[in-house]
């Protein structure tokens, strides 16, 4: 079973940013990052997540349509399972409460730093082994 990391971020150069840093990993098999340009598209990938280990959530905050914030508690209620770090460019301790008040794991600041954010990748997938 192949283990799935979600990113939800509706700038479309994160994907390329995220892959760039996790090559090795995705290369190797050892996870596989799935992107969603919405929070819509990231509940029903969610929901189609049922057949495969989704071990975490990763959403930015500000997005058009449905926010981070929103998102949250819907995909907790689809997969209470599943941890979710949100990520914002504003890491105001408001925005802070907020997240973790609705079940957020951690919340991470832009620009993201991808050594804190590959050591909580490896605890998933150390979990999920």
């Amino acid at each position: 079973m192949s283990l799935v990391i979600l990113v939800v971020d509706d700038e479309a150069d994160v994907e390329q940013l995220f892959r760039q840093q996790f090559r090795r990993e995705l290369r190797s098999g050892r996870f596989a990052i799935e992107f969603a340009q919405s929070a819509v598209a990231a509940l029903e990938r969610i929901e189609r997540a049922r057949e495969q280990s989704l071990i975490l959530v990763l959403s930015d905050i500000n997005m058009p349509g449905m926010s981070g914030l929103e998102l949250l508690p819907r995909a907790k209620n689809l997969r209470p399972d599943v941890p979710v770090i949100m990520i914002t460019a504003y890491g105001d301790s408001e925005t802070k409460r907020k997240a973790i008040e609705q079940g957020a794991e951690a919340l991470l600041t832009k620009p993201i730093d991808f050594d804190n954010l590959r050591s909580e990748i490896d605890l998933r997938v150390a979990s999920a082994a």
